[in-house]
């Protein structure tokens, strides 16, 4: 059991967990499945050294991911700030794999020198939601109902962490 870069050999399966997340309408505002070859474009901007992808394995079977994505790119004054995200595969949930992933998220934000961490999700991901106040995330921003799931809608909230 290890975190390691991502390569692309893990694309199909990073992409089979993404879409599980679709599928369970709370963990992501995306609807639609997607193909490994629509995430390329995602998988290839994350091929640096300042937003990694990791993906986890458990007996050399990837069984979900952890990445840094820049919060509002391009705009120098928010350089100081990544979103951590993660993805677990369905098999592998409520196994503590949430803590680990999360830690290791904020472990390599630290490491790569960002001051601020924030993980933007859906008010109906309650698991998530959880996961983040263990870790001392606080409540930073609402944007309410604005996220609209065939007619139930839900807030789109910002965690964030001073790292």
């Amino acid at each position: 059991m290890s975190f390691r870069l991502a390569q692309l050999s893990d694309l199909e399966a990073m992409t089979e967990i993404y879409n599980q997340a679709i599928l369970r309408k709370r963990c992501t505002a995306d609807t639609e499945i997607f193909t490994p070859e629509q995430r390329k474009p995602w998988f290839d901007a994350h091929q640096n050294t300042e937003y990694p992808l990791y993906v986890y394995e458990i007996e050399d079977t990837v069984v979900g991911y952890v990445y840094l994505s820049g919060y509002r790119p391009g705009r120098k004054a928010m350089r100081y700030i990544a979103e951590v995200s993660y993805y677990i595969h369905n098999d592998y949930q409520r196994r503590g794999l949430g803590s680990k992933f999360l830690q290791y998220g904020i472990d390599s934000a630290k490491n790569l020198g960002y001051k601020d961490l924030v993980a933007i999700l859906l008010s109906f991901n309650e698991p998530s939601i959880k996961l983040l106040k263990k870790f001392d995330f606080e409540e930073w921003g609402c944007l309410p109902d604005i996220a609209d799931f065939d007619g139930e809608l839900c807030s789109h909230l910002f965690y964030g962490l001073k790292l």
